[in-house]
């Protein structure tokens, strides 16, 4: 593997509105809210923030699993909180969202991985802004089908779920995943509910090999997927998986048309680009591809 601390590019670099950032942070704080954004470490933090946009972290801060490449914090999880739903649901008329994400720690300690409690959310940000899309970045839900209906019932508009890398890294880096199950999940989605548009994504940069990378590609086309994210791996700490190289902008174009040359109804592929970012515009390209077919 490569150096766990090679100086980072310039086409990595970005920028932070303090103010806007500040601003989104404390309306957050205000109703025991958290924000992928902060516990991921998201580069893009500062850009969405400005654009008073943020993607929902629900069910807690801890996660059950211990994945090697993740800065959210693994432990021991919080109670679900009841009114969670109705905060979100708040924040996001507050801020006049017009595309909302919800993503979710992995709730291996729950019956159904937290299927209910995200749907509640579902249910709650249309019933209080009915003209907000909403997006749900699940986990595999242990692999049952039962909490993925649930989940799907609620009629979330797109159905997310992160492959996260080549499934060579998966036994050292994502232990208590399961390659299979994750493509199962998107291609089950499309099965449950055609109409609900799917959506994954994987990074670049953690030791995977151009081969890897083009069987992934393949293996997620055939569940159906319509939504293709590709980034890079950036590493949190010393403790996680080392980074293997900085991957230039240059070949995430070309694997963006190689992806779209396979199928996918939008590709965002550049190192900066994260599952929820400009996850509003990966929709409606989605939408018109679709309304073109």
């Amino acid at each position: 593997m490569g150096t766990t601390r090679q100086r980072k590019p310039d086409w990595l670099k970005v920028s932070y509105n303090e103010a806007a950032v500040e601003e989104v942070a404390r309306l957050m704080k205000d109703l025991k809210l958290n924000t992928v954004c902060k516990e991921a470490n998201c580069p893009n933090l500062g850009e969405c923030y400005r654009k008073h946009t943020a993607t929902f972290m629900v069910m807690g801060s801890r996660c059950t699993r211990n994945c090697r490449f993740c800065n959210v914090s693994c432990g021991k999880p919080q109670p679900l909180d009841p009114e969670e739903p109705r905060h979100v649901a708040e924040v996001v008329q507050k801020l006049g969202l017009r595309h909302v994400v919800v993503t979710q720690v992995t709730r291996d300690d729950l019956p159904d991985g937290g299927a209910a409690h995200m749907a509640a959310v579902v249910r709650t940000v249309k019933e209080t802004c009915p003209d907000t899309t909403v997006e749900v970045l699940i986990s595999d839900l242990k692999g049952s089908e039962e909490a993925l209906r649930t989940v799907l019932a609620a009629g979330p508009d797109v159905l997310n779920h992160n492959v996260e890398m080549v499934e060579a890294l998966y036994h050292d880096v994502r232990p208590q995943a399961i390659y299979q199950r994750s493509l199962k999940v998107l291609s089950d989605s499309k099965r449950f509910a055609p109409s609900i548009l799917t959506k994954t994504g994987f990074m670049l940069g953690l030791g995977e090999t151009a081969e890897q990378v083009e069987r992934l590609m393949e293996d997620i086309h055939r569940t159906g997927c319509d939504i293709l994210t590709i980034s890079q791996y950036l590493q949190p700490t010393d403790r996680h998986w080392p980074m293997d190289r900085y991957v230039p902008p240059e070949e995430f174009d070309r694997w963006k048309e190689i992806a779209l040359g396979k199928g996918f109804r939008f590709v965002a592929s550049s190192p900066l680009v994260r599952s929820s970012y400009r996850a509003a515009e990966a929709l409606e390209a989605a939408q018109r591809e679709e309304g073109g077919a």
